[in-house]
């Protein structure tokens, strides 16, 4: 891994937040790829969602909405072990969600004058879950509790077809997942073209599709490719997006107690997601930025995706930066923002109030990522590319959203309504105030008895 020595350097918050190491994302390209993609799913619907299956996934789906009795086909050979596996971690990813509920409220400002606040769930929603080298049942977890916690009404998972399939089904224990967690309306549908089904809807071409294969939603979540990202991107001015995530991330505090050998343990394990996935170790220790260097050299080539880890551990968005003690290294954390952060130092409780960016912290050297990616409790969808100095991961409010109702009586509003008017009239906006001194006086449009009118409404 490279190094970035920050040692003796005086930044200031620019330099730092571009000393961070990233990947490059050739988003522009992308987009030029992914326009015409979505302007014929929109335009074609199901014929064309067929002819992209075939040209991206090499598989041709017969049904683009997955049969019912697929996913109990999938669940009832589920290997018991790994059954066993998703419901624990679907039971602990519950229990977090049904505490993040949001509580409606209400405010009473004077008499006869409330403004309450209700959290609404958003009516239908579209999960995306990726394929590509990996399979990911635990993003079908991670998506759907806490949907279903924030009580959403409709939902649709969208994952990619699977190439080993004959009828171009997608993995069977996402399938099986989806059977877990009660989701029946699963589409055999990846990439950006499932971004378009989402977005826009899709008709149907043959007849096991319907008239309507898809109807279009209202939110999309989950991760995805770049073009994935991409196509969420381009339809997010229309229909709602969770982000727009970049490659995933590690960043790790260590200082001179953590253990080189799990430090690179967990450097790795970010590692093998893909070639551009980060990791970045901060730590004011040569000693253990040497030895972790050295771990690393027997790990790499022993573990089972070696290349894919060594391409993503020595690119540029991957380095051991070197820092002056624990305020530069937290500091330095906070500038990266990364998408998941370990601590793995001598008093880890005392970093974690200090950390101001990051999607989620991890707490000490028992509690590495992958607790959070399947089992922990907590969301694994998290903001990426340093988006995390604004954004929080997903959770139950992805899926809802605050309505304020306001609610004054004729009391309420008539002890105010001479102030509204004022204000309405020094933003040049008369109208606004006109609407409230109607319900008090007889004639709001005679400018020459206006103040005499207030007084005698008793708006004075």
């Amino acid at each position: 891994m490279r190094i970035i020595d920050l040692r003796g350097e005086k930044l200031s918050r620019a330099e730092l937040l571009a000393a961070m190491p990233r990947a490059e994302m050739g988003t522009s390209e992308a987009g030029d790829l992914v326009r015409p993609i979505l302007e014929d799913v929109k335009a074609r619907g199901a014929a064309a969602l067929r002819d992209f299956g075939e040209k991206f996934d090499g598989v041709r789906p017969v049904n683009l909405r997955v049969p019912a009795e697929a996913m109990s086909a999938a669940l009832s050979t589920l290997d018991p072990e790994v059954r066993a596996a998703i419901e624990e971690s679907v039971r602990r990813a519950r229990a977090v969600a049904a505490n993040q509920v949001p509580k409606d409220f209400y405010t009473d400002l004077a008499a006869g004058a409330r403004v309450a606040e209700r959290w609404v769930p958003i009516q239908r929603v579209g999960l995306y879950v990726p394929g590509g080298k990996a399979v990911y049942p635990s993003s079908v977890i991670m998506n759907a509790v806490p949907a279903q916690a924030a009580g959403v009404e409709s939902l649709a998972i969208a994952t990619p077809p699977s190439k080993g399939d004959p009828d171009g089904l997608p993995n069977k224990t996402i399938l099986a997942t989806c059977a877990i967690l009660g989701v029946d309306e699963v589409y055999a549908v990846g990439g950006a073209q499932a971004i378009a089904m989402f977005a826009y809807g899709a008709k149907g071409s043959e007849p096991q599709d319907g008239e309507v294969l898809c109807d279009p939603v209202d939110k999309i979540t989950g991760p995805g490719n770049i073009f994935v990202a991409t196509a969420k991107s381009l339809v997010s001015a229309f229909v709602g997006i969770d982000a727009v995530a970049g490659p995933t991330e590690i960043g790790i505090i260590a200082d001179e107690t953590a253990n080189p050998s799990l430090v690179a343990a967990d450097l790795i394990g970010q590692a093998e997601h893909d070639e551009l996935a980060g990791s970045v170790l901060f730590t004011d220790s040569t000693e253990l930025a040497d030895k972790v260097q050295e771990s690393l050299n027997y790990r790499v080539p022993r573990t089972e995706h070696a290349e894919r880890v060594r391409t993503s551990l020595s690119g540029k968005q991957s380095a051991i930066v070197l820092t002056d003690g624990l305020d530069q290294s937290i500091d330095a954390a906070n500038a990266y923002a990364a998408e998941h952060l370990e601590i793995q130092t001598a008093d880890a409780k005392a970093v974690v109030p200090r950390i101001k960016n990051a999607g989620a912290i991890f707490r000490g050297a028992y509690s590495p990522v992958p607790l959070g990616d399947y089992m922990s409790g907590s969301n694994h969808v998290l903001p990426t590319g340093g988006t995390a100095r604004f954004a929080a991961g997903l959770g139950v409010h992805t899926f809802m959203k605050p309505v304020e109702v306001i609610e004054y009586d004729e009391e309420g509003l008539k002890a105010i309504a001479a102030r509204i008017n004022a204000f309405a009239v020094s933003e040049d906006l008369p109208a606004h105030g006109e609407c409230v001194l109607s319900r008090f006086i007889d004639d709001p449009y005679n400018k020459e008895t206006i103040v005499e009118q207030e007084e005698k409404a008793g708006l004075r």
